[in-house]
């Protein structure tokens, strides 16, 4: 496993992932080492110092076919302090990106991509079906 800490690579792809996250998160601590012990080789990006761009986030959206609201950290001081609960819901989601690309913090984390899937949050049943479809569709390429 050769992983690496960058944020300008090749597209991320089944076989290498982009693995976003922030380095003080406990959750991304755990996805973490749920990559490492399954042996996933992946680029790690710090979703603070390299927050999406308005342009990876509608690509991330269009991808993972979740609403928009799902891309909130919605337990974070970031989203409380703007009263988001609130306004989130007058957003379009233009304007729900575009707020998204401002602050990394205000991103749920972490996030895995791979070019056909992106997972949001860790929930460790959904990371599993994600590796299990990975290692199937690379055996049937």
């Amino acid at each position: 496993m050769a992983e690496s800490s960058t944020t300008l690579s090749a597209a991320p792809t089944a076989e290498h992932p982009l693995f976003i996250c922030y380095s003080r998160c406990s959750t991304c601590a755990k996805a973490r080492t749920w990559l490492r012990d399954h042996n996933v080789d992946f680029t790690e990006r710090d979703i603070k110092e390299h927050r999406p761009t308005q342009e990876e986030l509608t690509e991330w959206l269009d991808i993972s076919g979740l609403p928009v609201r799902r891309f909130f950290n919605t337990s974070g001081q970031a989203y409380r302090s703007q009263g988001l609960s609130k306004r989130l819901p007058q957003m379009d989601t233009e304007q729900a990106l575009q707020l998204l690309s401002t602050d990394g913090m205000l991103v749920k984390r972490p996030i895995l991509l791979d070019g056909r899937h992106v997972l949001v949050g860790f929930r460790q049943q959904q990371w599993e079906d994600w590796l299990a479809d990975t290692n199937e569709n690379s055996h049937n390429s």
